[in-house]
């Protein structure tokens, strides 16, 4: 599917500062991470974000340069996972496939577990280019599912799309 090879690495502290220049306004850390942080993001939030059980936080790495380019979350609040809080840092690598390897590379971790027939992500409806990678990774949107959440004095719509594992299968 993708030939850009990335690892996903425990977020630690040595983290905070480059996580934090990435975000640069209330809107891009509610995109990033909805309601879980205020802006501006602290390293008081992203200590206490470390210690949340049912949040597993990773950096992305470029394997072939090594440099820290992103950052994804595995997150086991609900019945089922959910792969979160997906960012490429670099807006420069935006664009180039590596939102699919990320997706990629979540998923296949928890396909691995052979009770985990299904995942979920969420994504807001404007971000067109993040629909776009999620489908072609076999994601399929869950109209039933959608929700609404109040950024300032917008409403934006929340989507939950799924993928199971035959569908990621067939298409890997």
């Amino acid at each position: 599917m993708n030939e850009i090879q990335i690892s996903l690495q425990p977020f630690n502290q040595d983290d905070f500062p480059r996580l934090k220049s990435w975000i640069n306004t209330e809107a891009e850390l509610f995109q990033f991470a909805g309601p879980l942080f205020s802006y501006p993001l602290t390293n008081n939030q992203l200590k206490a974000y470390l210690t949340m059980k049912e949040r597993q936080p990773l950096k992305v790495i470029l394997d072939d340069t090594q440099e820290i380019i992103g950052h994804c979350e595995f997150n086991f609040e609900e019945e089922k996972p959910v792969l979160s809080r997906i960012l490429i840092g670099d807006e420069s690598k935006r664009g180039n496939g590596i939102g699919e390897a990320i997706v990629i590379e979540m998923a296949t971790h928890f396909f691995a577990d052979v009770n985990i027939h299904e995942v979920y992500l969420y994504v807001f409806e404007w971000n067109k280019a993040a629909i776009a990678c999620y489908q072609k990774v076999g994601f399929e949107v869950r109209p039933e599912l959608t929700t609404y959440l109040s950024v300032g004095d917008e409403r934006w719509t929340r989507l939950k799309m799924d993928l199971n594992r035959t569908r990621f299968e067939h298409l890997k």
